[in-house]
C-alpha cells in the first residue's frame, strides 16, 4: 500500500470514529506501529488530524469557541440531531453524551423548551449554558482530555444517583449482533452507568458506524430503546436491526 493510500485510510478511520489507536490501525493495515506513527506525525503536521498519546483524534473532535467546520458528515449529524429534538418535551429530564452528534443536538434545542439536562461533556455543557430555559447539571469526575468528558469512579457514582427520562448517547461502534462497543474501557464504564440511569436510551449514530465492532462491550443492542441514524427507517441497511426490540428513527 502506498503512503498516500495508507494515510487516507488513517484519515477515514479517525474521521468516522473520532479517535483511533495506533495499534488498531497498524493491525488493520498490516504495517508496523512505527510506520503508522510516522504517518500520524505527518498528518498532524499537515493539520489533518491531531496526534495524541497512543493514537490520534479528528480535527472535528476538537472544540473551541466557534462552530467547528471540520466535523465529519456534519449534515448527517444535523439530520440525526433534528430527529432527536422531536423526542424532547417540556419539563423532561435528559442526559446528553459527549461527541459531535450530541453537540449538534445541544446546539439546536429550541430556546423556549424547558429541560433539565445532565451531561458529562464539557462542550455540551458550555453549549447548553447559553439556553435560558435549560437547567444544566454537569457530572463531575476525571476529565478525558481527548474526549473532553468526565470519566472514572466519581462520575459513575453521580450517575448512580439520578434517573433521567431519556439519555442520548453516541458510540464508536454498533452492530446488530454484538451491540455497542468501544476501544476505551473507561468510556464503556461511563456509558454502562448512563444506560442504567435512564428510563429510555436513545442511540445517535451515523450509518457508517453500523456493522462495526471493537474489543469492549457497552451493551446489547436490545438495551437501546431507539436508534436514530440519518437514514430512512425503511432503509435496507437497517434490516438487521429490525429483528430486535428497538425503535428506528
Amino acid at each position: 500500500m502506498l503512503k498516500e493510500e495508507r494515510q487516507q485510510a488513517i484519515l477515514s478511520e479517525v474521521d468516522l470514529h473520532n479517535r483511533i489507536l495506533l495499534t488498531d490501525i497498524a493491525e488493520a493495515l498490516d504495517v508496523s506501529i512505527d510506520t503508522v506513527r510516522r504517518d500520524v506525525k505527518e498528518l498532524d503536521a499537515d493539520k489533518r488530524l491531531r496526534k495524541v498519546h497512543g493514537g490520534a483524534i479528528s480535527m472535528g473532535f476538537m472544540t473551541n469557541s466557534t462552530r467547528n467546520s471540520n466535523i465529519y458528515k456534519l449534515d448527517d449529524k444535523v439530520a440525526i440531531a433534528t430527529k432527536a429534538v422531536g423526542m424532547l418535551r417540556n419539563g423532561a429530564v435528559i442526559f446528553l453524551d459527549g461527541g459531535t452528534t450530541c453537540l449538534e443536538l445541544a446546539r439546536i434545542i429550541p430556546e423556549n423548551l424547558n429541560l433539565t439536562c445532565f451531561t458529562i461533556s464539557l462542550p455540551v455543557a458550555m453549549e447548553l449554558s447559553s439556553k435560558d430555559n435549560v437547567n444544566v447539571i454537569s457530572i463531575g469526575g476525571q476529565i478525558s482530555k481527548e474526549a473532553q468528558i468526565s470519566i472514572g469512579a466519581n462520575a459513575i457514582h453521580h450517575l448512580s444517583e439520578i434517573r433521567v427520562d431519556y439519555s442520548f448517547i453516541g458510540t464508536g461502534y454498533v452492530d446488530a449482533v454484538y451491540g455497542l462497543t468501544e476501544f476505551d474501557w473507561d468510556i464503556v464504564q461511563i456509558k454502562k452507568a448512563v444506560i442504567k440511569a435512564s428510563k429510555k436510551t436513545v442511540l445517535l449514530s451515523i450509518s457508517e458506524k453500523l456493522n462495526s465492532q471493537h474489543r469492549y462491550k457497552t451493551c446489547d443492542i436490545n438495551s437501546i430503546n431507539t436508534m436514530i441514524t440519518e437514514l430512512n427507517p425503511d432503509d435496507p441497511l437497517l434490516n438487521a436491526f429490525k429483528n430486535h426490540d428497538i425503535k428506528l428513527l
